[in-house]
Order: C-alpha cells, then sequence, then structure tokens
C-alpha cells in the first residue's frame, strides 16, 4: 500500500508537470537510430528469418527460441502512418510529444510506432528498443516477439520489414541461468527464528507477510531489480512531484509515487520496488518493501521483504480512510517476483522455503485479508555466488 494521492493532487501534479515540460525536452528523448555497420560475429549464424509488420498488430510471434546469451542482429525499414500525424514514420518513431504523456505504450521510453522486441513470457518479459538496426544479445532463454510500440486503441498503417540472424553463444562469457535447487546452505529454521514473520506499521499492528529472501550485496540486489525493470520508489511525496513536473511522464514518473513507511526489525524499509503499467499505478501496481538484515547467510548480506499487489481500493479499518486493497492470493505475487528477477541472468539460484509453523491465513495493518501456502521465495544472486567461491579460494590457499 502506498501514500493515497487524491484527484485535486494528481490533476496540480499534471498541470505542473505540463507547464515544466517542453516539447523539445520530451523530443529530446526519443533515441537516436543505430545507424552503425555490425561488424559480422565471429560465431556461428544459427539461422536468419526475415518478418513483415503489419502496423494494425502490436506484437508479432517470431516463432524464435532463443537461448540465453545467443547474440541477435535486427536490421528494420518500411513506414507507418498514423492519423494525427504530420507524415510518415520508421522504425525509430515518432518524436515524443505532450500527448505522449497520457498514452500507455508497451515502451514508454521510445516514442509511438517504434520497433521494439521482447524475449520470453508475456506477462514478465521487459519490452526493448531496436529501432532500425540493434545489435543485442539474449539476456534469457525464450521466445522472441516483435512489436511496435503503439496502443490497440491507435494503430498505424503500412509495414515494417524486419531481418533476424542469431549467431550462437560465446562461450567464453557464459550466462548465468537460475537454477531451481532443493535447499540452500544457511536457509532454515534457525534462520527464521531471527526474522518477523510479518511486517508492522508505526502503531505495532502486523501486517504484510515476509514472502521472500534476497541473498547478495547491495549492488547486485539493485541491479537484479533495476534489471528486471522494477522502480525504485520515492522516498517522500515532495521530491515525487518534483521529479515528475521536471522529467517526461513516462512509466517511472507514476511508479515513483510513494509507498507508506512499514516496518521490519524495528525501522522503515530500506528501499522499495514497484512494477506496473503507467496511469493504472494509482489503482494497481506490483510492489515490494525490502530490508537488510543485520545477520548474514553464510557470510553474505541478506534482504527480506514482503511483496503484494495492489488491485484496487478499500476501506481503512483504522481509521474508515480509504486504503489500497491488495490481492488476497499473495502467493501471485511473490510468483511473479520470481519470474521477473529470475529472467534476468543475474540470479544463480532459486528455492522455496517452509518454514515451521508457517504462516496461511492472516489480516493486513489495514484489515484486508490474505492467504499463502506459507512458502518463502528465496533467491541467491549470480554476483553473491562469484563472490562466495572467489572467499572460498582465497580461504583454501
Amino acid at each position: 500500500m502506498f501514500v493515497h494521492v487524491s484527484r485535486a493532487s494528481l490533476s496540480s501534479f499534471v498541470s505542473l508537470a505540463l507547464t515544466l515540460v517542453s516539447p523539445s525536452r520530451l523530443s529530446a528523448q526519443q533515441p537516436a537510430a543505430q545507424t552503425r555497420a555490425f561488424a559480422t560475429p565471429a560465431a556461428k549464424q544459427l539461422l536468419s528469418k526475415e518478418f513483415t509488420l503489419d502496423g494494425a498488430k502490436i506484437w508479432t510471434d517470431t516463432g524464435i527460441n532463443l537461448q540465453a546469451g545467443q547474440r541477435i542482429i535486427f536490421t528494420a525499414d518500411g513506414h507507418l502512418r498514423y492519423s494525427d500525424a504530420k507524415a510518415d514514420n520508421g522504425p525509430d518513431g515518432l518524436a515524443r510529444a505532450f500527448k505522449d504523456l497520457i498514452r500507455i505504450l508497451p515502451y514508454n521510453d521510445a516514442g509511438r510506432g517504434a520497433l521494439i522486441g521482447r524475449v520470453g513470457d508475456a506477462d514478465v518479459a521487459q519490452p526493448f528498443l531496436i529501432s532500425t538496426r540493434k545489435d543485442v544479445v539474449s539476456p534469457i532463454s525464450g521466445k522472441l516477439s516483435l512489436g511496435i510500440n503503439q496502443a490497440t486503441s491507435d494503430t498505424g498503417t503500412g509495414s515494417y520489414n524486419v531481418k533476424v540472424a542469431v549467431y550462437a553463444a560465446d562461450t567464453s562469457a557464459p550466462r548465468e541461468v537460475a537454477r531451481l535447487v532443493q535447499s540452500i546452505p544457511g536457509i532454515d529454521n534457525d534462520l527464521f527464528a531471527k526474522i518477523p514473520r510479518r511486517i508492522a506499521d508505526k502503531q505495532g499492528n502486523p501486517g504484510d507477510m515476509v514472502n521472500f529472501l534476497i541473498i547478495g550485496n547491495e549492488d547486485a540486489m539493485k541491479k537484479v531489480f533495476t534489471t528486471a525493470g522494477w522502480v525504485k520508489v520515492d522516498a517522500d511525496v515532495k521530491s515525487t512531484i518534483l521529479l515528475g513536473a521536471i522529467a517526461s511522464f513516462s512509466k517511472e514518473s507514476y511508479l515513483t509515487m510513494p509507498m507508506s513507511q512499514l516496518y521490519l526489525f524495528g525501522r522503515p524499509q530500506d528501499y522499495g520496488w514497484a512494477h506496473a503499467e503507467p496511469i493504472s499505478v494509482v489503482a494497481s501496481r506490483n510492489h515490494l518493501r525490502i530490508w537488510k538484515a543485520s545477520f548474514t547467510v553464510n557470510g553474505q548480506m541478506l534482504w527480506v521483504g514482503a511483496a503484494t499487489h495492489d488491485v484496487g481500493f478499500e476501506r481503512d479499518q483504522r481509521n474508515n480512510g480509504l486504503t489500497h486493497k491488495i490481492d488476497p492470493d499473495i502467493d501471485l505475487e511473490r510468483d511473479y517476483l520470481e519470474k521477473t528477477l529470475s529472467s534476468t541472468g543475474l540470479v544463480s539460484e532459486l528455492t522455496h522455503f517452509l518454514p515451521k509453523n508457517p504462516m496461511q491465513e492472516a489480516k493486513t495493518a489495514t484489515g484486508g485479508s490474505f492467504h499463502s501456502n506459507g512458502q518463502v521465495l528465496v533467491l541467491k544472486l549470480a554476483a553473491s555466488s562469484a563472490a562466495g567461491a572467489a572467499s572460498a579460494s582465497s580461504a583454501n590457499k
């Protein structure tokens, strides 16, 4: 749950932003076309296919199943035309304008009509910009889709021609693939005896369930969230309004609306992270709070968190005010977190641990109910594994 923002406050926020954001600033954010020539990879070419993307569609399934580490080179041309545009546009897309402030696009950091792609599950995969040319290494294994950065209610006419060449992975730089394991050393009931089962509000009323742990240093923790498309939440309302006013209304501008402070280990969360589409974030977003533990797991930093999914509003039973309603099946949010983070190539191991006397049903601090199978997700970050191996090697010398 996060701080409630009234309709009037949101309207003032929008007015302030429109006053301070100039069209030239928005246009400047349009990514430049990648025009450099790509060197032919030394690795073996596995396949080469060409696709025609119809301007009336958003996503096209290529049928190409990529493996983590494979290199993909895209080249594209063609033209689209939008009914309100003054000219045709190519795969670079249109320059961002004021109307883009209220559009919900698959990839908000690029203009309408830009050629984009994604790899993996449509529910969690993060789109990336292709434009006219792109040379990229696939971070995960999964199906490749090509897309046009547009809304279903505002499609273009015309088409793009896209050539996709896939090359074998560079075996000299293997990527980490998250492994599902039965257990992780140090994750046991002795550890959970030190971890409260629930977070609480300032008055000590118990709230959301602790449902995930992350093993890894702070930089690795921040990197895995940002790579997976999660956005760090602002600490207070004032900074949110200021940042939103001097930047375009991208996905990040909405997601950084602050969360209320909740407590674990006697202090507010160290980080808040959110994941959602813009506009609807006022009522709905995936979000979590995370705390650094004062103890470690086999010498490695431990982060303890609670993740929930805001799905609407309900009455706060403490004060009859309005608060956010969470999806009562909180295991769905735990699983969503697992999918988004493990798809980054930055998680080495994952497991689910069932603590002694697991929590399976309770109410939040505001009175909403939730249920769970009681399992806690545990993710071990790849950087942490490398550091642990180096430390062990050094100790054995």
